[in-house]
Parts: C-alpha cells; sequence; structure tokens
C-alpha cells in the first residue's frame, strides 16, 4: 500500500486504537505491525476469525485471555544445540505452559456448545501446548520467584544444608569477635555483613592493624572498614567451595530440564504464535463491539459494487464523539464521486472514514460499518489531503498538490482508490477546474475508484450520463448555518459561502456587492440547488409525517388483532364451559327422566293418570330449579339495555351462564331455546343474539311442544352408531341413544363402535357396564357386525 496514502489517513493511529486493547505485550507489539493485504480470501478468513471471537465473547462479555511471558528468547536458546536455560527462563515456560492450559480449557468449554461454529477456535485450540506432565516436572524445579527449589534434587538439598551451616557459624564467630573488640575500634550499633559475597565486620580505620585480615570496602567517609577478620577466612573458603559445588549441582539440573523441554520447543513457538494470535484477534473484537462495527463482505478486487452502510471515521468514534453515520453506494458505472458543500461540512473526514474503512478491513479489523458493507480488496490506496506545503523542499500548496497528483496517475488503475481534498484548488480557479477535470477524467478512463471534494462550479456540471462521474453533497442545515454531516448521493451542495460570511458578521453593504458580482450561471445553479433542496426538505417532512401514520396505524392494527384473538380466546372459554353446562344439564335431566319411568313402572297398583301427572310434575320441577340457579349466576353487568330482535332460527347466547342455543319458537315476551338437544323457556330479556342478523340455522321440521320446559325430544332407535366420535363425545351420544330406547321400550341396543384403536369400545363397554338400564352385554354376533359391536341388553 502507499505509504503516503497510509501517513495521510493515520492508519498508525487508527492501529494503535486497536493495539492498546490487546491483554498482553507481545499482542499490542503483533497489531502495530499490521498492515493491509490483498489477499482476498485470506482476508475473509481473517474477518471470519474475528466474527466468532465475537460471538465468543457474547457468551462471556468479561472474559479475557490469560497474560503470558514472553519467552522467545528461551525458545531461540531451546533451538541452539548445548543451550542451558537459565532458572527464571524455566520459569517463565512454567508460567506459559500454565496460560497455554488455562486458555485451552475456556476454549474447549465454548467449544462444546452446539449450534455454534467454532472452527477457527478450535484450530486455535489445536496448537496450544497443553502438557500437564512438563508442567508438573517443572514446577517441581523452580519456586514462585523463578529461583531453583531445594528439592529439584537430593544432592542439592544436602548441599544446601550445609550451607546454611556454615554460614550460621561465620555469622556466629564473627559476631563473637566483634563484640569482644575494644571500643575505639567498634562502630556503633555495628553487625556483620556481606561485601562482595564475603562476611565482614565494619571497623574504624585505625584498628586496621590491630584486626588484620583482608580489607573488602569502606565508607563514604573513609572513617569505617569492612574487614574480612583472619579467623573467618578457613570458614569462608569452606564456603565458597560449597557454593561451587551448589552451583555445578544447579548447572546439571538446569542442563537436564533443558534437555527434557528441547524436543518440544516447536510445539512451544507453535503455541506463542497461538497466545499472540488470540490476542490480537480478542483485542480485534473488542474494537468492533467498542466501534459497533459488523464485518464487512470482501470482494474481489475486480468486483464493481461498493457499498458502506453507516460508516464512521474509527478516530472519531474512539474520542466518544456521536458520529453522524454515512452510507455510500457506488454502481459499477459510478468510477468518480465529486463531493460538495460548504466549509467545516465534514468532507474531509469523509474521505478519510472512506479511506481508513477500506484500509482497516483489509487488515483483518472490523471497521465502524454496519451490516450490508460491501468492500471490494483494493490492490492500492492513494490519497492527496492536507496542505502539504514546505519550505525546506520549496514546495507550495500547488506544486504538493501537483507532487501528488502525478504519483495518483502513474499508480491508478483498476482496483485501486484515489482520494484527493480540494482538487484543483491552489492557483487561478479556472485553470484549476480545468486541471481537475482533466485529473478525474484520466481516473474514469484508468478504471480507478475516486472520492474527490471540491467547491469549484465546473466540477458539479460534470456530472453526466456516461461520464463515469457523479455528483454528492454533505447536506447543511440553511436555517441555523451548520452542517448536518449527511452524504447525499445525485447531487451538487450549495456553499453556502455568502451566507456563513453574513452569520459571521461580514457588512451587510459588502455581501449585498458579492452578491452582485456572482457570475450570473453560479448564482442560477446556487438558486436551483436552493429549490431543490427545499423540496427535498418538504418531500423528507412528508415521508416522515406518513411513516409516522404507517407507524400508528401498524400499532392501532397491531392492537386490534391482539383485542381479537382475546376475544376468541374467550369465546372458546365461553364455549367449553357451556359445553360442559349444558352436559351436565343432559346429566341432570336424564337422572330425572329415568326416576319418572321406574316411578311409571313400580306404580302398577296406582291410577295411571296420577302417576304420569306426578313423574311429570318432578321432570318438570327439575327443570325450573335449574332455570333458578342460572338465573342466580347472572351478573348485574348483564342487565338487557335494547334488545336486539331474534327470530326463529338465531344463534343465541343466554345472559346468565353463557350457554348459546339455537331459538326454536317465539311467543310474545319469551323464547324457547334448544340447547343440546334440550329445550328451555326463557324470558326474552335472558337471551341475546350471537351472530349477524340473517344468520340462521336451519329449524327442525318437526312439530314442537310448548310450555314450560321439555324433555329432550327423543326418538327410539335400534342401534346407536358412535363411528367418527372421539371418546369424550362417547357418552352424551350413548345417552341419548339408551334414553329412546328405554323410552320406546326396546329390549336390545345395538352399539356401532368399529374395531379402530379399541378406545371407542372401552369406554362403550365402560358406560354400559356402569349404567342400571343394562342387565348386559354381548359382542355382535354373526350378522350383527361381529367385533365392531356391542349389543346392550335392556331392563
Amino acid at each position: 500500500m502507499n505509504v503516503h496514502a497510509l501517513s495521510v489517513l493515520e492508519f498508525e493511529q487508527a492501529m494503535e486504537k486497536v493495539a492498546k486493547r490487546a491483554a498482553n505485550p507481545l499482542g499490542r507489539e503483533a497489531l502495530r505491525s499490521f498492515s493491509p493485504g490483498t489477499d482476498a480470501s485470506a482476508l475473509r478468513e481473517e474477518l471470519a476469525r474475528v466474527a466468532e471471537v465475537l460471538l465468543f465473547l457474547e457468551d462471556r462479555p468479561d472474559w479475557a485471555p490469560p497474560p503470558f511471558p514472553d519467552v522467545r528468547s528461551s525458545l531461540r536458546l531451546l533451538a541452539v544445540e548445548g543451550g542451558i536455560l537459565e532458572a527464571l527462563q524455566v520459569w517463565e515456560l512454567l508460567r506459559f505452559l500454565d496460560a497455554s492450559r488455562e486458555l485451552s480449557g475456556a476454549l474447549k468449554a465454548e467449544a462444546a456448545t452446539p449450534a455454534l461454529d467454532r472452527s477457527h477456535l478450535a484450530r486455535l485450540d489445536d496448537r496450544l501446548p497443553v502438557k500437564p506432565d512438563v508442567e508438573s516436572h517443572l514446577a517441581s524445579i523452580v519456586d514462585e520467584e523463578g529461583a531453583i527449589r531445594d528439592s529439584a534434587s537430593p544432592d542439592l538439598r544436602s548441599i544446601r544444608g550445609r550451607l546454611r551451616t556454615i554460614r550460621g557459624q561465620i555469622v556466629r564467630k564473627l559476631e563473637g569477635y566483634l563484640s569482644s573488640l575494644p571500643d575505639r575500634l567498634r562502630v556503633e550499633n555495628a553487625s556483620v555483613s556481606i561485601r562482595d559475597g564475603r562476611y565482614v565486620i565494619p571497623i574504624r580505620r585505625e584498628g586496621k592493624s590491630h584486626v588484620g585480615g583482608i580489607i573488602h570496602g569502606e565508607s563514604s567517609t573513609g572513617a569505617t572498614l569492612f574487614v574480612e577478620p583472619p579467623l573467618a577466612i578457613g570458614l569462608m573458603n569452606e564456603l565458597r567451595e560449597l557454593e561451587r559445588e551448589e552451583a555445578r549441582e544447579i548447572h546439571r539440573i538446569l542442563r537436564e530440564v533443558t534437555g527434557r523441554l528441547r524436543p518440544l520447543a516447536g510445539e512451544l513457538d507453535a503455541g506463542l504464535e497461538a497466545h499472540v494470535d488470540l490476542d490480537t484477534l480478542w483485542a480485534r473484537a473488542l474494537t468492533a463491539r467498542a466501534w459497533q462495527g459488523t464485518p464487512p463482505e470482501l470482494l474481489d478486487s475486480d468486483d464493481e459494487v461498493v457499498r458502506v452502510v453507516d460508516g464512521r471515521h474509527p478516530l472519531l468514534v474512539e474520542q466518544g464523539i456521536d458520529v453522524v453515520p454515512f452510507f455510500l453506494d457506488l454502481l459499477p458505472d459510478e468510477r468518480v464521486v465529486v463531493v460538495s458543500g460548504p466549509n467545516t461540512g465534514g468532507k474531509t473526514v469523509l474521505l478519510k472514514a472512506i479511506g481508513l474503512i477500506h484500509l482497516l478491513a483489509q487488515s483483518g479489523v472490523v471497521p465502524p460499518v454496519g451490516p450490508g458493507t460491501r468492500l471490494p480488496v483494493l490492490t492500492d490506496v492513494f490519497a492527496d489531503i492536507g496542505d502539504e506545503q514546505s519550505i525546506a523542499e520549496s514546495l507550495s500548496t500547488f506544486s504538493a498538490h501537483l507532487a501528488n497528483s502525478i504519483e495518483i496517475l502513474e499508480g491508478a488503475g483498476t482496483g485501486t482508490l484515489v482520494l484527493m481534498d480540494e482538487v484543483g484548488t491552489g492557483t487561478d480557479p479556472s485553470e484549476g477546474a480545468a486541471l481537475a477535470r482533466a485529473i478525474l477524467e484520466a481516473l474514469v478512463e484508468r478504471g480507478s475508484r475516486a472520492v474527490v471534494t471540491s467547491h469549484l462550479g465546473a466540477l458539479k456540471r460534470l456530472d453526466a450520463e456516461g461520464s463515469g462521474i457523479v455528483n454528492a453533497s454533505l447536506l447543511f442545515d440553511p436555517d441555523r448555518i451548520e452542517p448536518t454531516y449527511r452524504l447525499q448521493k445525485g447531487r451538487p451542495g450549495r456553499s453556502y459561502g455568502l451566507a456563513i460570511a453574513r452569520r459571521s458578521g461580514l457588512p451587510a453593504r459588502v455581501l449585498d456587492r458579492a452578491e452582485e458580482l456572482v457570475d450570473s450561471g453560479e448564482l442560477d445553479v446556487e438558486r436551483l440547488l436552493e429549490t431543490l433542496e427545499e423540496k427535498e426538505r418538504a418531500l423528507s417532512s412528508a415521508l416522515s409525517e406518513a411513516e409516522l401514520a404507517r407507524t400508528e396505524a401498524r400499532g392501532v392494527r397491531e392492537e386490534v388483532e391482539r383485542r381479537r384473538s382475546r376475544l376468541e380466546e374467550r369465546e372458546r372459554t365461553e364455549e367449553a364451559r357451556a359445553r360442559e353446562r349444558t352436559r351436565q344439564l343432559l346429566l341432570e335431566a336424564r337422572e330425572e327422566v329415568e326416576a319418572a319411568i321406574r316411578e311409571v313402572r313400580e306404580g302398577e297398583g296406582e291410577a295411571r293418570d296420577e302417576i304420569e301427572t306426578r313423574a311429570r310434575q318432578r321432570v318438570e320441577a327439575a327443570a325450573r330449579k335449574q332455570r333458578l340457579e342460572d338465573v342466580s349466576v347472572s351478573p348485574s353487568s348483564d342487565r338487557p339495555g335494547t334488545l336486539a330482535p331474534v327470530a326463529e332460527g338465531d344463534r343465541v347466547r343466554m345472559r346468565g351462564s353463557g350457554t348459546k342455543g339455537v331459538v326454536r319458537e317465539l311467543r310474545e315476551d319469551r323464547v324457547t331455546v334448544e340447547v343440546g338437544g334440550l329445550r328451555l323457556q326463557l324470558p326474552r330479556s335472558e337471551v341475546e343474539r350471537t351472530a349477524p342478523e340473517g344468520v340462521s340455522e336451519r329449524t327442525d321440521p318437526g312439530g314442537r311442544r310448548s310450555g314450560g320446559w321439555s324433555a329432550p325430544e327423543v326418538e327410539a332407535r335400534p342401534e346407536a352408531d358412535l363411528r367418527g366420535l372421539r371418546v369424550d363425545e362417547v357418552e352424551l351420544e350413548l345417552g341419548r341413544a339408551l334414553d329412546g330406547a328405554v323410552v320406546g321400550g326396546l329390549s336390545e341396543l345395538r352399539v356401532i363402535h368399529g374395531k379402530g384403536t379399541g378406545a371407542v369400545k372401552a369406554r362403550v363397554l365402560e358406560l354400559l357396564r356402569a349404567d342400571p338400564r343394562v342387565s348386559e352385554f354381548r359382542p355382535g354376533g354373526l350378522g350383527e357386525g361381529g367385533a365392531g359391536v356391542t349389543v346392550a341388553v335392556l331392563k
């Protein structure tokens, strides 16, 4: 990538923000070395790895990779035959193995989560050296401070024991000798100390000849000497010999440990790379989360589509600024975008943001963009941004721009991106406009993509069909005279130079004269753009109002749907309750009818009319009691208001119980309602129509009894066909058939239940067994239906 462009676009500063999020120094060092790549396949793989770590962090938002030491020097030493590790290096490798085991455990726990793709993390986990045996061995050699343990070998333990004994003897002997010296030779508060590895005592200078021995140093004033007395020299020599013996044993131990680790050098090196790799991935995932970025889709370099959704400048996002995102969608024939608009409108920031978004994505970093972003992989990026004049190099502003333009034209081509700020400035406006136009046409001809900014009116008129050049603008609020930073493609922007000058306080007379001097063509364009902006604002306001109205309508529709669902649920509940109530009514009515029949049969000695009258009265009394119960549970809120008319065949609901039925007869202010085979006569005020007017059920053609209440109209049939019924529907239908057979005086009832799964047959047998009117039952015989039929013999 062009080094000048990387510098101008502040790529290094952006990568530093990413590097600071790494957990370890080596990860930060690696991220600072990242640079944009051009291998589309490898870059897609890299962004996929970052996306996988983002998913990993969703499950563990507070997780961080374990710290690991820099073991590169240790690994280089292991690669040298005959090299021996130091004790501190062994301790660092122990810490490294411990970090590898911890990291591998975290990755394996996450990889076990089903329905989540962790293939990249799994491959990274495979590179981590998990060596519990080696780790345990190293822990037995070095302690937590990186020193060789006494227990590293039996010989070392013995040597160090003897060393402690001799050191104690030397200290005790020197302390005794020091206390025996005359006061004039002793230093106040003196004690035994060590100089150059030798035990010494402090004495005054004048005691040198008295004490003798070897002088190992003196105080800063020279008044105190640190002397090794003759009586300690023998023990000190013995101590030195033991220390050399200790050093030889430690050297032997370290050589043995190094020999054990050397075959693992390759695995350890790969593990270090894996640690650094994961640290950079973790830092990049944290950055994507902080920038609210989504991994873009990277296209091949020859792809003609560029689409940036919700793009933002990463360095502004890092500062916590509420950045206005931009949307840029370039079609294949739109090669150059000319962005115009007022000063301080954000044009330069836009250029840098576009360049950084591409460079970061091609460095394996998720840029601050939204879903749907599609970026071609660029082969190079060129930038001419800012005033690069140099007195030292005798470069004016115009000369600096020319030097950059020459470099751009030499390198621009298919797969490159060119970013130019204020193209054509720094010289005569007409010549600058001509030069800028020629440069832009050359870029289109070479197939490069370019985004340039300009205030030159001549460049705003280049947007013509087939030119490859398209206008864009950064919008400005004319009422508040301030930028909105919103990018709009398809039309040029106004400079607002005179409006900004007027607001800044420039004298009105000067401004009026300036307006008179503006070229008429330029003025016409400005007025046209002003009119267009007003219409666009009006359209935008209308669209916003329409969107608000649509949102409100959607909310109303959803509320109506919720209420409809609740109403349907309530109706289903009430209907189920009504069915259960009707079932109870039928069962109770059947019991009363059966009792009346038994009374008729048992009262043979009494007058038949009197028995029938008493039986009828018993049934009607039970019906009146049931009706009273229904009325008693009717809530006060069900009091009728204006009654809607009902007709025969209308579906109605009883206000008290909610039970539904069909109107069978009308008589003055009373109605006869049929509910599940029962007919109830009720006041008109106790029912209300449930079906729309005109929707009614087909009435039975048979005759109807009038009166207070009528028992179910039953038909004496020799058989009951239960095929096709559910198990919970069998009881009601079989009960009706038994009622008809008993009332009709039949001796047998043929129940057709079919074979099927046997569930209906089992329920039939259970009901027949429990019914007192059935004396016995048997399977159907030859010609009666066989196993699909049960014949019930009635009493």
